[in-house]
């Protein structure tokens, strides 16, 4: 028998180079070929797709991938019966989860989405938007746009887009202003249903995913190693905010110990002068692959 190989789906384009960092932080080192939607992965049970991520969860719901990772905007946008194996906090900008908005010109009288009724509007997001418009009970055309859909507000071409947003930025130096949040996503870790109930598939995907995860945490982390005096102990430990208690061992032939920590990286430039007035010295801080 050959080797068993689990199919994975990659999503092109905004999210394909975080995804590729965040995948060789966790052990897989994903190399592209131009102009080819096959790159080459270093383990031999996994064959990587690259689609983009609004096509991803129809793929993997339809067994052509096994697995794969997409937003979950597209999930809800196409309807998939998928497994959500997990969500994966990243994204190309920042740390926050994207949001669908509902926005206008900045001139417009419109100000709630009931004021939108019998108007136009535009969006990528149609299926989802017809539901939440249905569902609100308030009467809209909705027609699909394939990206730079800020411009066809500016242009009269419609009343409203809804559109997809990290920071509102590129919305507001459009002139637009933003009138409801439809939507929160961020990426998923996502499941073929059948590729679920494999145990080989199953366990892979398991395996992928824990280490995804531990890959992320440890973005936000580092590790901390520092040399105490033993009487100063007390008062450096006191100021310690670890995730876990610190591995503290005697240094050979001395008083002093050896102290190390993991702690969140933001709080790394309150801490260092602080534990160097309490007594620590030679203090090192190092970054971190994983924290499972």
């Amino acid at each position: 028998m050959g080797t068993k190989v689990l199919k994975l789906g990659i999503p092109k384009g905004s999210l394909q180079e975080s995804t590729f960092r965040l995948f060789a932080k966790a052990g897989w080192k994903i190399t592209e070929h131009h102009r080819n939607y096959f790159p080459d992965i270093n383990d031999i049970e996994i064959q990587c797709s690259m689609c983009r991520a609004q096509e991803m969860s129809r793929y993997v719901e339809d067994g052509i991938l096994d697995a794969g990772l997409t937003g979950k905007d597209w999930i809800l946008e196409n309807e998939s019966d998928v497994v959500i194996v997990s969500d994966l906090i990243y994204s190309k900008v920042s740390a926050r989860p994207a949001r669908w908005v509902l926005a206008v010109a900045g001139d417009s009288p419109y100000k709630r989405p009931e004021d939108l009724a019998g108007k136009k509007i535009a969006t990528e997001l149609k299926n989802f938007t017809e539901k939440y418009f249905q569902k609100a009970g308030i009467p809209v055309e909705v027609e699909f746009s394939w990206g730079a859909t800020e411009a066809k507000v500016v242009e009269g071409l419609c009343d409203a887009i809804v559109e997809v947003t990290e920071t509102g930025t590129t919305i507001k130096a459009h002139g637009l202003k933003i009138i409801a949040e439809i939507l929160q996503t961020n990426t998923q870790f996502i499941a073929n249903k059948k590729a679920w109930e494999d145990s080989w598939k199953r366990h892979k995907i398991e395996t992928i995913n824990t280490l995804l995860q531990g890959a992320l945490r440890a973005e936000k982390l580092v590790g901390m190693k520092m040399n105490v005096p033993k009487e100063k102990m007390d008062e450096v430990m006191n100021v310690l905010p670890a995730m876990t208690s610190p591995t503290v061992a005697p240094l050979y032939n001395s008083d002093w110990f050896s102290v190390e920590i993991v702690v969140e990286k933001n709080t790394v430039r309150e801490l260092i002068p602080l534990l160097l007035q309490k007594g620590a010295e030679a203090i090192i801080e190092y970054p971190l692959n994983k924290v499972i």
